[in-house]
């Protein structure tokens, strides 16, 4: 039997699968038919498929499959995840985790709250560049503070990758009609993003406090996005130095909860360093044979309650209060 998790990172929900824990690897086909399967049907649904292979100079190495199948670059939410699982497997709180463009630190952090385990987690490489997000809009090189009346008139943009690419604007209050709308637009076929773009609506409620929603590429809105987080917190500490504080944490609140951000600007802005604090709830354990995980037959599952929701829905309750 296989063992595998149901987890979440600010109510961003995934599901872990060790691969170096079977006999024969899952092919990427058969990853991209289970992705689609588990995301759909099993235990409510999730935003995305983790899986954990082997790393020559890592502890381990994550790959991202969305709900739709595609493969994302990086996924801040579901790092600090893996980043628990590796640790508790190799009783280890500090070690570096290979994902498709970079070997991230990961460090355990104090828990949020009693009963919901924290871990930070490096969010890099970071890129402004066209090139990297990729975008084309008016022989533009960069897109920093842009106004673009061809997304939404009387906003602002800024286009960051880290690397998966990210589209922000800061506005007085996150509309998720227009949200949702611009999303569909940058996710889908476009000339202004033609791999497509998450975009991101934050508020910013006061000093080093802000609130970020996301519509995310492969998924559509989700409860959290940790690069997405990440990105709007260097754009915030840019773009709004009159409310930034370089010598405390960002708290960004989403929602599926808050995360905690920690930005040093650097002259050169893609040597700015970023770090994503928050939480790693583990809320299912799953058991399947790997014969039916091949076949992609999800109808025999054994299914247990970790009882970690409830700890973290107290969390969030203080946080609202």
């Amino acid at each position: 039997m296989v063992k595998l998790l149901k987890v979440h990172g600010s109510e961003n929900k995934f599901f872990i699968l060790d691969q170096t824990l079977l006999e024969t690897t899952l092919n990427d086909d058969e990853l991209k038919s289970v992705a689609i399967n588990f995301c759909d049907n099993i235990l409510g649904g999730a935003d995305g498929l983790l899986v954990i292979d082997t790393s020559e100079n890592c502890l381990g190495k994550m790959r991202v499959i969305n709900a739709d199948g595609s493969e994302a670059k990086m996924c801040g939410n579901g790092l600090r995840t893996v980043s628990r699982y590796l640790s508790e497997k190799y009783q280890l709180d500090n070690f570096k985790i290979e994902t498709m463009e970079s070997d991230l630190d990961v460090e355990k952090a104090p828990d949020l709250y009693n009963g919901v385990p924290a871990f930070s987690v490096e969010i890099s490489p970071i890129s402004f560049q066209k090139a990297d997000l990729p975008f084309s809009y008016k022989q533009n090189d960069e897109m920093i503070d842009m106004m673009v009346p061809e997304f939404l008139p009387d906003q602002s943009f800024t286009a960051i990758a880290v690397p998966n690419p990210h589209l922000i604007s800061f506005v007085p209050e996150v509309s998720q009609l227009e949200l949702g709308d611009l999303g569909q637009k940058l996710n889908g076929k476009n000339e202004y993003f033609p791999e497509g773009v998450n975009v991101s609506f934050s508020q910013i409620l006061d000093t080093n406090k802000i609130f970020v929603q996301t519509y995310e590429r492969g998924v559509g809105f989700t409860n959290a996005c940790g690069t997405g987080m990440s990105a709007t917190s260097l754009a915030f500490a840019m773009l709004h130095p009159d409310k930034f504080d370089p010598d405390k944490e960002i708290s960004v609140y989403n929602p599926g909860g808050m995360v905690k951000t920690k930005i040093t600007l650097n002259p050169v802005k893609e040597n700015s360093q970023l770090r994503l604090i928050g939480n790693a709830t583990f809320t299912h354990t799953l058991e399947v044979s790997e014969f039916n995980l091949h076949s992609n037959n999800l109808n025999d599952i054994d299914v247990a309650e970790t009882g970690e929701e409830k700890d973290y829905q107290a969390f969030v309750e203080s946080i609202s209060q």
